[in-house]
């Protein structure tokens, strides 16, 4: 076992999180992994640290993912993704319209207002801005962008603005709004969408959600021993299966990053709809 642990950053955008890591942590030492966490209040920070070694490895969102990526990039210095949760895999946002409006394409909400969630969500307000700009609809000219922030730093790990955003449809406040197709579902099936409500006027391609990204002071054989006993958990394991449900997932899966195109394409765009300053928060 190595003589210091492996250290990992999380942010701490809900109490489980707490639970959750606890959790990992004596799951790892167990089988042979000197391992321990601390925790953050936002993924800017947590990206400092890992770039400056402070810690060796961070459970990152996909913004935080490409901060990290090209910050690191521009200070000479080395990450990399090693796991990722399936769940993490092919996800997809929704924008969303009452069903009462009789609006049916994106096309109808030229001049409408459309709401969205914090403005540093990949899922409730980048991506799909992107994909209304990719149809010719620009934030801020062709319709009014309706934010809600919620807990930012958090990238949006946290359904609270999505859920302000579904608020602000229903209420009049907005023709449109966009949100995680999970927590769309989520939304109807605890009775916040009543049933046939709402329509779904488009759906993004598919964009891959959080990783496990490796730091520059991270040991190699320390990184490989942690994809190990990661790849290696099973849901049928009791223990495991606490953490998988707390955490969202069935299994580990190792790394991709040909996910992550659409934000970065969304991040680009917003260099040119007054979002320079989350442009630079990403590539500074």
């Amino acid at each position: 076992m190595q003589s210091q642990p492996l250290l990992l950053g999380a942010v701490a955008y809900d109490p489980k999180v707490v639970t959750i890591w606890n959790g990992f942590r004596r799951y790892l030492t167990e089988r042979g992994l000197n391992f321990d966490y601390v925790l953050y209040s936002n993924y800017e920070r947590q990206v400092d640290a890992l770039l400056a070694g402070e810690i060796n490895v961070a459970w990152n969102s996909p913004l935080a993912w490409l901060r990290a990526q090209r910050r690191a990039l521009a200070l000479g210095l080395g990450v990399s993704a090693v796991c990722m949760r399936d769940t993490d895999l092919d996800n997809r946002s929704v924008i969303v319209s009452r069903a009462d409006s009789g609006f049916r394409s994106l096309d109808d909400l030229r001049g409408r207002r459309v709401a969205v969630g914090a403005s540093d969500s990949p899922q409730a307000t980048m991506i799909p801005l992107r994909l209304l700009a990719h149809v010719g609809l620009r934030a801020g000219i062709d319709f009014e962008v309706i934010t809600h922030e919620v807990l930012a730093g958090l990238h949006g790990d946290h359904v609270g603005g999505e859920r302000d955003a579904a608020e602000s449809l229903l209420a009049g406040n907005a023709e449109a709004a966009c949100m995680h197709e999970w927590n769309y579902q989520a939304f109807i099936q605890t009775g916040l969408f009543a049933p046939l409500s709402t329509v779904v006027l488009a759906q993004t391609e598919p964009f891959d959600h959080c990783n496990v990204t490796a730091g520059p002071s991270a040991d190699p054989a320390s990184i490989q021993k942690l994809r190990t006993v990661l790849l290696e958990m099973d849901i049928e394991d009791p223990e495991v299966r606490v953490l998988f449900d707390l955490e969202g997932l069935t299994r580990w899966l190792p790394a991709r990053t040909s996910g992550y195109s659409q934000l970065e394409a969304a991040i680009e765009m917003a260099g040119g709809v007054g979002g320079r300053a989350l442009v630079d928060a990403v590539a500074e």
